[in-house]
């Protein structure tokens, strides 16, 4: 299918890069169908783009990249929603606000987007732990990581590479993620 976009333009998705959201998310609940896109800027910041809304893209980033201890309960409801038999089996996202000020970027962890990888299924929930915060700022963090991955990439080869362990990134499934931008 192709899908008009406001921000990245015309989009060519696969049925299987679809990922359902019963529910919709916080603020759009009559938006049921979207994709993850990868603008391939680097920034490790992917993109929740509505098939429903051209308008509508909400910047989301893997917080365990900022926020190394971040852990998801999902009670037994919320599982069998999206029919997964634990949060492992899932990709988490933070949604994220980008102000003018870059600097000022925050992230919503108490209200995580997750993703059943297996059925393209999605929820965003509300976490009951009081330790996380729906404005978290994280743009330092980001940036160190940023570094420490392109510092990595250009250490001369032959190096031992068990002397450079980065953060891990889950990877979502190609699958999933729309590459190929046009427009």
């Amino acid at each position: 299918m192709i899908v008009r976009t406001g921000r990245f333009g015309e989009l060519s998705v696969e049925d299987d890069s679809k990922i359902f959201f019963p529910e919709g998310v916080l603020g759009f609940a009559d938006n049921h169908w979207f994709s993850l896109i990868d603008p391939g800027d680097e920034t490790l910041i992917l993109w929740l783009q509505s098939l429903e809304n051209p308008n509508l893209a909400l910047p989301v980033l893997e917080p365990k990249i900022f926020r190394p201890d971040y852990s998801v309960r999902l009670s037994a409801a919320e599982l069998r929603i999206l029919k997964l038999d634990n949060v492992n089996q899932s990709a988490v996202f933070s949604i994220l606000t980008i102000p003018e000020e870059i600097t000022e970027m925050s992230a919503n962890l108490k209200a995580p987007v997750v993703i059943n990888l297996r059925e393209k299924l999605g929820r965003q929930v509300v976490l009951q732990e009081n330790e996380y915060s729906i404005k978290q700022l994280m743009f330092k963090e980001l940036r160190t990581h940023l570094l420490t991955i392109a510092a990595n990439s250009r250490r001369p080869s032959g190096e031992d590479e068990a002397a450079y362990s980065p953060i891990r990134v889950h990877t979502i499934p190609p699958s999933l993620t729309v590459r190929g931008l046009s427009g």
